[in-house]
């Protein structure tokens, strides 16, 4: 028993010195808790205290009129760009666009023009129509197609007008022709050669005039379909049936009627692989001269000229020959050269028809109609 009291006795002083360490370190660790702290609370209000080194010298002074965009800088060069850009424009087109305008440049290589067919805008509207129909029956050519009449959907039209215009000045151009067939023809495809001599007929037989129409392109002629009749038994057929009597009962079965009063017509017929040939026989003149003992006028609507050689054949038998021209598309070079051609095979062109014209800023017409069918020379299998 004394043993162990004289063993706590000598640890006491050791746990007193323990105690002791303890709470001198409990103590050193509260001062530096107390430094840091308010070593922490003096940056704050450093940190809350620092004034800025900027400083505001002057105020800013605004002005009333604004720097950019400079309004009327703009304008002038945009109006003289845009001034530039469309003259340039002009230049362009008239270089590619090498095509007759006015009559006069016609008139200046010694070629008369006796008419200029103004634009007919129902012409353009009814040709958008047909269009598809056209198409239509190039797929499946038994398919039944009527193109519209100008002359018998309106009478009154400019262009119809114009056309009466040119009966008054043919009448007299023909007072020493040799006979009273018209040839029309033209440089190239597209002048609206068809529409002219299908409207011109019209005009004529209107008047009193005993008229009758003859196709002869015999390659890729359609003006049985413009004039309401079939093209089952035409000229070339005639031409090419050797045992085809050329007198009135022969030649009566080549004409059919139209829907236009004292206006006949003679289809192509089936598409030959030599229309020259057949053209050049002695049948063709013959069945002109008794064509011209029963009609006032006998029309004849021919290939172009610079395409094929059928209209200097056709020529040849014609009292009277006319080309069309079309306004901007047709050159006024390429309507010399035609006139050449047809003076090398000893044909005269009396004139000119400017088919269709625009009203233009320079007080002349321009044009732009004509059937889209895919005009093209090649001989049908």
């Amino acid at each position: 028993m004394i043993k162990q009291i004289n063993a706590q006795v000598s640890t006491l002083l050791e746990t007193q010195q323990e105690v002791l360490r303890l709470a001198r370190d409990v103590e050193v660790s509260q001062e530096i808790y107390v430094q840091l702290l308010n070593r922490m609370q003096e940056l704050n209000v450093l940190k809350a205290g620092t004034v800025g080194n900027v400083r505001i010298l002057d105020e800013a002074v605004t002005n009333p009129i604004p720097v950019a965009p400079k309004k009327a800088l703009i304008v002038v060069l945009a109006t003289m760009l845009g001034g530039m850009a469309s003259v340039g424009y002009v230049f362009v087109m008239a270089a590619f666009n090498r095509g007759v305008e006015p009559a006069e440049q016609i008139e200046e290589l010694g070629i008369n023009v006796y008419a200029s067919v103004p634009e007919s805008p129902l012409q353009q509207s009814m040709n958008e129509k047909s269009t598809k129909s056209l198409l239509r029956m190039a797929r499946n050519p038994n398919i039944e197609v009527k193109l519209p009449f100008l002359a018998i959907e309106d009478p009154a039209d400019l262009a119809i007008e114009a056309l009466r215009g040119l009966r008054t000045s043919l009448h007299f151009a023909m007072l020493e022709a040799q006979n009273k067939t018209i040839m029309v023809s033209g440089p190239a495809p597209a002048v609206g050669k068809s529409f002219v001599t299908a409207n011109f007929a019209a005009v004529l037989a209107q008047a009193g005039q005993k008229v009758v129409v003859v196709d002869g392109d015999i390659r890729r002629g359609y003006m049985h379909i413009q004039l309401g009749g079939n093209n089952k038994y035409g000229l070339s057929d005639f031409l090419a049936d050797k045992n085809a009597e050329n007198n009135e009962d022969g030649v009566n079965k080549l004409i059919q009627q139209t829907k236009v009063t004292n206006l006949d017509f003679i289809p192509r017929g089936t598409a030959a692989p030599n229309p020259s040939e057949l053209l050049m026989q002695s049948k063709m003149s013959a069945l002109l001269d008794e064509l011209n003992k029963h009609y006032d006028y006998v029309l004849i609507d021919t290939p172009p000229i610079l395409a094929v050689t059928d209209a200097a054949i056709v020529g040849r038998y014609a009292g009277t020959s006319l080309l069309v021209a079309r306004f901007g598309q047709t050159p006024a070079k390429e309507v010399e050269a035609t006139v050449k051609c047809f003076a090398q095979n000893g044909v005269d062109v009396r004139g000119v028809i400017l088919n269709g014209v625009q009203r233009r800023a320079s007080g002349y017409y321009g044009y732009g109609y004509g059937y889209h069918y895919g005009y093209s020379y090649k001989s049908e299998q």
